[in-house]
């Protein structure tokens, strides 16, 4: 258990950075699963070993998206390190239509950090057991985040993209008419690893089976089925307010989602 805890914790800091409303519940947040819910080791594909197609595949996509540097596209994945909860929200306001907020969500917010958790949990024990090299450590390139911001963390799967997928699986079922606006979020959110150049290809399709899996099995508890219909209701009544702020700038955000990195 205290294991899995310190697998876990480097993940959840990220909660901390909430807004203020939210900050004290967070600290304390736990998700809907027991620690041992999903075995995430069982689910994945091995990591990419040195010398097999998936590990070259890997280091060719690195070596190519290295010329979005100070790109639109770059700037994009430069904003897409940031994880905090009013970053999530203000990162799929555009796919789900209406400005979102942690005042005036606070139901999406319970649900999404929850299962987050879950999700969270599955990744950090994943990296750990694979303990695969990011790919700027093994092939030089320009990347958008600090390297010191990384530490010593491993490459599989993609915590960034656990934590985006997550999110982007809740809203489209939340707001199904959007789904498909919020996918492509979620996933030019995780490609925005690769364009950055913290993690590999493989590493983000990872990160979207480890969200997708920890989530089946999040949907199986009465809690979380309490806390997705507040959220929905929540969201419903947000979108018939028409004095609810919509947000900005959506179709260059649009454009730069659909825009393909390999």
């Amino acid at each position: 258990m205290k294991r899995l805890e310190s697998l876990v914790r480097p993940f959840l800091v990220i909660l901390l950075t909430a807004s203020p409303m939210t900050v004290s519940a967070k600290s304390d947040l736990q998700g809907y699963l027991s620690p041992d819910g999903v075995d995430i080791v069982k689910i994945l594909p091995p990591a990419p070993a040195k010398g097999d197609a998936r590990y070259e595949a890997d280091r060719a996509i690195f070596k190519t998206t290295r010329s979005f540097a100070g790109s639109p596209r770059w700037a994009l994945a430069t904003n897409d390190v940031k994880l905090s909860t009013s970053d999530m929200l203000r990162d799929f306001s555009c796919a789900a239509g209406v400005a979102l907020t942690p005042e005036t969500v606070p139901h999406l917010v319970q649900v999404a950090e929850r299962a987050g958790v879950d999700t969270a949990r599955s990744a950090g024990v994943a990296k750990d057991y694979f303990k695969r090299l990011r790919p700027y450590r093994i092939d030089e390139g320009e990347i958008c985040q600090p390297a010191a911001e990384l530490g010593d963390s491993y490459d599989y799967p993609s915590g960034h993209t656990t934590r985006g997928w997550t999110w982007a699986e809740l809203l489209a079922e939340l707001l199904p008419d959007q789904a498909s606006a919020i996918l492509a979020r979620g996933r030019a959110f995780g490609e925005s690893r690769i364009v950055c150049g913290v993690h590999n290809a493989s590493a983000v399709e990872a990160g979207r089976l480890t969200a997708a899996a920890a989530l089946a099995a999040v949907h199986a508890s009465p809690e979380f089925q309490a806390d997705l219909t507040a959220a929905k209701e929540e969201l419903a009544a947000l979108r018939a307010d028409a004095k609810a702020a919509r947000p900005r700038d959506c179709a260059a955000e649009s454009s730069l989602v659909a825009q393909p990195i390999f």
